[in-house]
């Protein structure tokens, strides 16, 4: 090892992925330890809001939309689908998987909601307003821009 790779290592202290997960992983916590009385993940929570907004959509539809890999997103609706909040059905030539909340999935999200507000109320007390504007709009910069997709 010679005397410059502990230097040149230095500045991957300020890496953007690393701080990015490492916010995302306390700020995911913040959400689940207010969610967890209802039974719902945040993920969970967010994609029976979308399904409840949005109205029945593919399987790639909500994973593009919750910026989800389609595995993942599968993995976590098994539960919601298991418990009948969510419906899956097969359309055209079966290829597509077509998801839709059910009456008792989004009156389960309403139920959640006041506890995903604290969260948000907490996230915000936190990290403070500006920093939550500006992670939105670094969000909305990622995805609108397309970073990260091949």
């Amino acid at each position: 090892m010679n005397g410059n790779s502990r230097s040149d290592l230095l500045e991957t202290l300020a890496c953007t992925c690393f701080a990015a997960r490492k916010a995302a992983r306390v700020i995911t916590q913040q959400y689940e330890r207010q969610l967890k009385p209802t039974g719902l993940r945040v993920s969970q929570f967010t994609a029976l809001s979308v399904l409840s907004i949005a109205g029945p959509l593919a399987l790639s539809q909500l994973a593009e939309q919750l910026g989800m890999e389609r595995t993942t997103l599968t993995r976590n609706l098994r539960p919601l689908l298991a418990r009948g909040w969510v419906t899956e059905s097969a359309v055209r030539d079966g290829r597509v998987r077509l998801l839709a909340v059910t009456k008792q999935g989004t009156a389960v999200a309403h139920a959640a909601l006041p506890r995903w507000r604290e969260a948000q109320r907490a996230i915000a007390r936190q990290l403070g307003g500006d920093a939550v504007r500006a992670l939105a709009a670094a969000s909305e910069a990622a995805t609108s821009r397309g970073v990260g997709r091949r």
